[in-house]
């Protein structure tokens, strides 16, 4: 039986969060109780369909009720959407080379990827090299003098250059274009192998499957080198092969004399996601809405794959990531409900954001308003961490009207804003951006808890949270009573670039996104990298990696790609007014 004692605390507190203190007590103090309840362990992470996010969409659909909003979403204040949320093994999966009668053990010899067509298939095998199809500058083919048709093809991850990203292949290596080519091609499957001699290439590839992926039109299995070997007759060997196209730069495919069966069986995982949509009506006529948005999930437990940077299986209560931006989204409708704008105002709590951007893809693909009505999209994304008054502003550069704007608003100089023009970015105003939606990001940059189990409520600046809500609330007041909409212009890609590929080293940093000064100035170090291990140390800024300069992050991702693990490299930063030279062990 539970302690009365015990009982009447919680129901005072109850009270407290949810009562009387919500409604009555300073704009810093609801925050902060908005943040605490979000971020709890009782929420378990809210990951995308699970218990804590249901959670967390009742209380975001409870306050939104107590501030005068209606109903936005498909069902009620809910906007359901399902996606691929991961792959399994299924059944029975088998790979045998026919004529010597030999099978092989899945995961042990061979996986699938996520990706593959699924079923029983019986081919022929065509050895194509590193699958190249490639008219352009590389000018290289492996499939001019070999027939493919239905049959396996036997593929070298990889290219004659090695995996690095800046070889003159490297637009041709990602194994999504080798699937393509071989598809293209008429192959029936493609069997994946390990070049030898490029460690970053080592051991079996991941069985995932993306929220945006489909199953595949032909199986494609990733086999080991034994297997790929025993493809071969005693006089040829497939390590002599690699070396002759890899040191002559030309082709040698060849059909094979051996035929492989295989049964490939994955199950999707299909995982609920639901963004939480409110509508604040306006007192015009305009027919035209302005957009304010935060991502409302975070990634449960951690774990493989979960995108934490924690080395523990643990509760990640996301506080600052983004507690503190769905936080701000309640708090403005609150604001505004209290004087309503000319405009009709839609606030959205997306989902999946950490899954990649799928709540509010999924929104801009079924929205509930007319998109052309869009005046703006006002995104909170880990607002909670301002340290000397700082804020970077993204997507400033997707109307010629925002950077005026928001230093008039500011004229006093109570923050210190910090500018990025680009409207893709790694959050939910991306989606908008696409669909040519003038946007603004409010970001108080990264830091050394992100994505770790340790970014907890405690830590939470919650004066800095109300002093950019502060901000943005008058930009969208400004927006709101102008005569016409601002005029979007385009600020960079609108998707991300296909075919990168992970960095093979780490420098254990993590950068600013903010642009304006020299250099790549660091928000944090984390503990025991190189990088730390170095010397380097948070609010370095980094100017120079073995001998080359860092202008931005840009410059800082293109250097990281050319090196290589076990190399001990020359940085230097700059530390107040000294410039420092460091060696970093990679």
């Amino acid at each position: 039986m539970t302690n009365p004692i015990y009982r009447l605390i919680s129901i005072v507190f109850f009270f407290c969060v949810f009562g009387y203190s919500l409604s009555g007590s300073s704009p810093n103090q609801r925050t902060l109780e908005h943040i605490r309840y979000l971020s709890s362990d009782k929420l378990k992470g809210r990951e995308p369909g699970t218990y804590g996010s249901k959670l967390a969409v009742r209380y975001i659909e409870k306050e939104w009720r107590s501030s005068g909003l209606v109903p936005g979403g498909t069902q009620g204040f809910k906007q359901p959407f399902s996606f691929t949320g991961g792959v399994s093994l299924s059944g029975y999966n088998r790979l045998k080379i026919n004529e010597t009668r030999k099978t092989f053990r899945v995961k042990n010899d061979f996986i699938p990827l996520g990706f593959s067509k699924t079923g029983p298939f019986d081919m022929g095998v065509v050895f194509v090299g590193y699958g190249f199809g490639t008219a352009d500058s590389v000018a290289w083919n492996d499939y001019e003098d070999v027939d493919v048709t239905g049959k396996w093809v036997l593929v070298f991850r990889g290219s004659p250059e090695g995996s690095g990203r800046h070889s003159a292949f490297a637009e041709h290596m990602s194994i999504r274009k080798k699937y393509s080519v071989a598809k293209d091609m008429g192959a029936g499957g493609v069997l994946l192998v390990n070049p030898y001699g490029d460690e970053n290439l080592d051991g079996f590839i991941e069985l995932r499957l993306g929220p945006s992926s489909v199953e595949g039109e032909i199986p494609i299995v990733h086999v080991s080198q034994n297997i790929g070997e025993q493809l071969f007759s005693s006089e040829e060997q497939l390590g002599e092969l690699q070396s002759l196209i890899d040191n002559e730069r030309r082709s040698a495919s060849k059909l094979i004399q051996f035929s492989v069966s295989a049964t490939v069986g994955l199950r999707p995982k299909k995982t609920k996601g639901t963004n939480v949509v409110g509508l604040l009506e306006g007192t015009g006529e305009t027919g035209e809405t302005i957009v304010i948005g935060a991502h409302m999930d975070h990634l449960g437990y951690g774990g493989r794959g979960s995108g934490s940077l924690g080395s523990e299986d643990k509760i990640h209560n996301g506080a600052d990531d983004n507690a503190s931006g769905t936080a701000g989204l309640l708090e403005l409708a609150q604001l505004f409900s209290n004087n309503p704008p000319k405009n009709d105002i839609l606030f959205i709590a997306f989902d999946a954001e950490e899954k990649g951007l799928i709540g509010s893809k999924h929104y801009v693909k079924h929205p509930t308003v007319e998109l052309d009505s869009v005046r703006l999209m006002v995104n909170l994304d880990m607002i909670g961490r301002m340290t000397d008054s700082s804020v970077t502003v993204g997507g400033t550069g997707t109307s010629p009207l925002f950077e005026p704007l928001l230093d008039s608003l500011n004229a006093s100089g109570s923050l210190r804003l910090s500018y990025n023009k680009a409207g893709f970015g790694p959050s939910d105003h991306s989606s908008f951006y696409a669909k040519n939606i003038p946007v603004l990001f409010f970001f108080t940059g990264t830091h050394e808890d992100y994505h770790r189990p340790s970014d907890d409520w405690e830590k939470i600046n919650a004066g800095g949270i109300n002093m950019i809500l502060d901000l943005a609330s008058k930009t969208v007041r400004h927006v709101d009573d102008m005569k016409e909409k601002p005029r979007f212009t385009e600020a960079g890609p609108k998707e991300r670039a296909g075919g990168r590929r992970p960095f093979r080293v780490t420098f254990g940093i993590i950068p600013s996104y903010a642009g304006g000064e020299r250099g790549l100035k660091l928000d944090g170090v984390q503990p025991d990298g190189p990088a730390a291990t170095a010397g380097i140390i948070k609010g370095d800024i980094l100017i120079e990696i073995n001998g080359k300069e860092i202008k931005d992050i840009y410059d800082y991702m293109h250097r990281l790609g050319s090196l290589k693990k076990g190399q001990e490299v020359p940085v230097k930063v700059l530390r107040g007014n000294d410039t420092l030279e460091l060696f970093v062990q990679l």
